[in-house]
Formats: structure tokens, sequence, C-alpha cells
């Protein structure tokens, strides 16, 4: 693992990956432009107002080919100059003062790292899937896309960015990122994250699944499969 100067005033980039985000992208770039120095959405596609929303919101926009991550890496390339990137969901609410917790983390030696997640739905059971979401991501040093991850551009670059996998492409850079530059930073402050998946499928549904792909992922079944096998596609 090769040493990286503490960074004390970062430049600070977010890319957000977007597709068919017209009703919630307004309210992501609100929390993610005032604080930014720059804020790139890598839109694939939309046939919505996504473009057009992101835009009037200040963001920078760069089309991409379809895929969470083919569209963070379009939108990473755009950040020439940047100390940091954050990649923050279409669906995800940052807390103020979020950048002062990336920089704290930088100075404190740190390469990269992710936010605490709260869910937008105050029933019980989902209020204990966010607790388990953070003790799990703590324990493993293994960070998911809801939670935010931010990594400085050093460490962005010696590990490749993402792999070009249809899914679990976080659960890969994370497991690369520890190896390559050490254990993620693990702020308390929580991010507001979009809980539609879980009422879309049903919450105990939607759990069963995601603990099934970590499992099949484990023991090596293709990315392409874990895809199908979640969308159903």
């Amino acid at each position: 693992m090769t040493a990286t100067p503490p960074l004390v005033t970062a430049k600070v980039a977010v890319v957000v990956p977007a597709l068919d985000e017209e009703r919630g992208i307004g309210a992501c770039l609100a929390t993610l432009v005032p604080e930014a120095d720059l804020v790139v959405v890598a839109d694939a596609g939309s046939r919505d107002r996504t473009v057009h929303c992101a835009q009037a919101a200040g963001a920078q926009v760069v089309v991409a080919e379809r895929g969470r991550a083919v569209q963070m890496n379009a939108g990473a390339a755009c950040a020439r100059g940047a100390d940091v990137l954050v990649f923050v969901h279409a669906d995800t609410r940052m807390p103020a003062g979020w950048r002062a917790v990336v920089e704290e983390a930088l100075a404190d030696g740190r390469q990269w790292g992710r936010f605490d997640v709260r869910l937008d739905d105050e029933a019980p059971l989902l209020r204990l899937i966010a607790r388990m979401m953070n003790a799990r991501s703590r324990l493993t040093g293994v960070c998911t896309g809801d939670q935010s991850i931010f990594v400085s551009t050093q460490a962005w670059t010696r590990c490749g960015g993402y792999a070009p996998m249809p899914l679990m492409e976080d659960i890969e850079l994370s497991k690369r990122l520890r190896r390559l530059a050490g254990p993620p930073a693990c702020p308390r402050m929580r991010v507001l994250v979009s809980a539609r998946r879980w009422r879309a499928r049903g919450v105990v549904r939607t759990v069963l699944l995601m603990w099934a792909l970590r499992l099949m992922y484990v023991v090596g079944v293709p990315a392409s499969t874990l895809h199908r096998f979640y969308y159903g596609r």
C-alpha cells in the first residue's frame, strides 16, 4: 500500500449515475451542488426530463452507456483535477456538512470511505435494516453504493475505477480498495436513501433476495447471471 499525503482542503467532485430520475434528481442535486466543486450526472439515455433537471440544478451532464459502473466511470473521467470523488445515487439526499466529513477523513489519512445510511421510511423493520447495513459495513470494510462511497483520486487511479460489471460493482470495488488503500473511513453521518426498492418488492423479499445475491457472488456466480436474477431479465 502506497502512502499518500493527507489532504486538508480538497477539490471535491461528485458523480451521480442516473436513468429516468426526473422526479428526484433535483432534490438530490440540491444537497450536492452547494458543497461540491463539481457535480457530474452520468445519464444513460433518460427518456424523461432528467437531463434538463440536472442542468437546471447546476450539474454537468455526460451521456454514458447504460450500467451503473460504466456511468460512474464516465462521470469520474470528467472530474479532472479533483482530489476526491464521491459517488451518490440519484435517490439519495446528502446531509448538510457532508463535504467537511469527507475532508476530515482525508486529513486523517484515510483514502476512501462511506457514510452511514437511513431510509426514508420510519417502519421499524426498515430502520433495523439500515442499522444492519451500517454495522455490517463497519465490521467487514465492504461498502455499498447506497452509502455514498468516496475515494481519493490517487486511490481511484491505483485501483482502476469500477469494474465493468452489471451488478455488485460496489462490493468488488470495496475489496480492491481495502487491499490497495487500507480500510475505509466509516463516519457516523447518515445519508437519506430512498426505500423505494423495499417498498416495491416487499421488505422481507428484498432482504432475502439481497442475501441470495451476495451468497451467489461469493461462490462465483457471474455478475451477468446475478443481474438477470435481480432484474428478471
